[in-house]
């Protein structure tokens, strides 16, 4: 019997000891984490600087990466990681992905440690407050190669540095999720990086995602004129949670970034890019045979501040567009070139903007014709919001793009956004569709790009979808549509900077991610012969 047993044992494979350590650098991916470069002793770490930007143009919250694609520990109980750090900087464990709401981030549970200054740093966040509840500096005369322990103890956390215990935080339920993701900022090497106690690693989530009957991609692509059906996707639900990336990729043949190409995520420092996190976002597209729609290339928000202060805004916006049109050339279909460019109140029409007060009106021209010349292929929009309805934003919009026709500025259409957060933002479909028509009269494409619906009322959310999705289907020049987000989850109106965010109502899925009325009018105003 014994013998049985034994041999039972070897064809299963004999199980690792209890609390083997787990090696997180070598065969783990480091390779997309953005500020990262994956060496043969390690990982070199670089500063990125990166911030969220407030609308007004201040820097609001340090927006340090988090390595989204590389290994995540599963954790229940005691468990340690160790880490040789080698410079200045930090090494943040998170029990959760942070999520970015435009000009916020939620910050999630964490715990940060760092050399600085011969110290170790270290801070807790109890994913209630932007700013961390806990921070002390322990020890002196730390450098070189330090060997720094994080131990999770019942409700303690434990920090050592070279050998000796230097002292203890209370944790606040970091790691209840039962997931620590790795984040790291600064200027430093991480030379090695084990966990002990950890029951396992989970690496990234296959990209590849099931296609379903009747869904909204299925239906588009199956019209005699094929239309794109879109949403705005978030990089840290695409990974993070499993059904926001199963949804996307079964009923979707459009996708937008929806932050994650913005200059201040792309380009935190200047000349120092950080492309990650959206080539994350490029590669579940194309994993799943979804267009990409990149936006954007140039705005006046979302701008990392060294931009807002360059004296050389000229030289600063089109190496931004050669740079960054650049490297997603031949993976993304089409461009927000421009965005937002209107301000029906100058006589102009236009946004005197910081590209405006630096080069006039013609910045617009200028950014066309540099993005056409980087990326040939690549479809060019100029996307604006609230020229839906008539009235004299339109009337700026149409004169503008006319003049950029006559001009022979190659841009290829317009983005009519379609945000409806109040009753005077609804537009009859029938004024869409006139709008529509005055611009395939000159020859210009329209999508609708970011469509969103602010409302309690189901039966008028799904009115106001169905009816400006069919529009888009009928019209030849029309060739895509797009939600804002499509689950109310993560959408861009929750009320943001209170803990935790609250979810908005504007979305075709609420916030579990079961689909609404809006959905069910979708996909009718995508059926043959409606």
């Amino acid at each position: 019997m014994l013998r049985i047993f034994a041999a039972l044992l070897l064809a299963a494979g004999t199980p690792p000891a209890a609390h083997a350590p787990l090696d997180l650098l070598a065969g783990q991916d480091w390779s997309h984490f953005a500020g990262a470069t994956q060496t043969a002793d390690g990982v070199q770490i670089r500063p990125l600087d990166r911030w969220i930007v407030a609308t007004e143009g201040q820097r609001s919250q340090p927006n340090p990466p988090v390595n989204l694609l590389g290994p995540r520990l599963v954790v229940n109980g005691t468990f340690q990681v160790d880490a040789t750090m080698s410079g200045s900087g930090y090494l943040q464990l998170y029990g959760s992905p942070p999520i970015i709401y435009d000009e916020w981030r939620q910050e999630p549970p964490s715990v940060r440690v760092g050399v600085i200054d011969g110290k170790l740093d270290v801070a807790v966040w109890n994913g209630k407050a932007d700013k961390p509840v806990q921070a002390k500096k322990f020890g002196s005369g730390l450098s070189g190669d330090v060997a720094v322990r994080v131990k999770r103890s019942g409700s303690t956390f434990e920090f050592s540095a070279g050998g000796r215990q230097l002292g203890t935080l209370a944790d606040p339920g970091v790691f209840s999720s039962g997931h620590v993701w790795f984040g790291a900022d600064g200027a430093w090497k991480l030379k090695s990086l084990t966990a002990t106690g950890a029951t396992g690693i989970r690496k990234a989530p296959e990209w590849k995602q099931k296609t379903v009957s009747g869904s909204l991609r299925s239906r588009a692509e199956a019209l005699p004129r094929k239309v794109g059906v879109g949403s705005a996707l978030a990089v840290a639900p695409l990974v993070a949670d499993d059904q926001y990336r199963a949804t996307a990729g079964e009923q979707f043949n459009l996708i937008t970034p929806e932050n994650d190409m913005k200059p201040q995520f792309v380009q935190p420092t200047r000349g120092v890019f950080a492309f990650e996190e959206a080539d994350a976002i490029v590669d579940f597209a194309r994993a799943n045979n979804i267009a990409v729609h990149a936006h954007t290339l140039v705005w006046f928000e979302a701008l990392p501040t060294w931009m807002r202060s360059a004296s050389d805004k000229k030289t600063v916006m089109t190496d931004h567009i050669k740079a960054v049109a650049g490297h997603f050339k031949g993976r993304v279909t089409e461009w927000d070139v421009v965005n937002e460019p209107m301000n029906e109140d100058n006589s102009d029409g236009l946004e005197h903007n910081l590209w405006y007060q630096a080069m006039g009106a013609d910045y617009i021209a200028q950014a066309f014709r540099a993005a056409r010349a980087v990326d040939p292929s690549a479809v060019l929009y100029l996307n604006e919001y609230g020229a839906e309805a008539e009235g004299p934003r339109w009337k700026a919009l149409y004169a503008l793009v006319k003049k950029l026709k006559q001009d022979g500025v190659p841009i290829d259409g317009v983005g009519l956004q379609s945000h409806e957060y109040e009753a005077g933002d609804r537009v009859p479909a029938e004024t869409f569709r006139k709008h529509v028509r005055a611009l395939a009269d000159l020859g210009l494409k329209v999508r609708v790009s970011e469509m969103d619906v602010v409302t309690s009322d189901q039966a008028l959310q799904a009115k106001q979808f169905g009816e400006r999705l069919a529009v888009c289907r009928q019209e030849s020049n029309c060739t895509g549509f797009t939600s804002w987000g499509f689950t109310d989850r993560y959408g861009s109106t929750a009320t943001t900077n209170r803990y935790p965010a609250l979810p908005g109502n504007a979305l075709p899925w609420t916030s579990s991610i079961t689909p609404k009325k809006a959905h069910t009018a979708m996909v009718d105003a995508l059926r043959n012969g409606s």
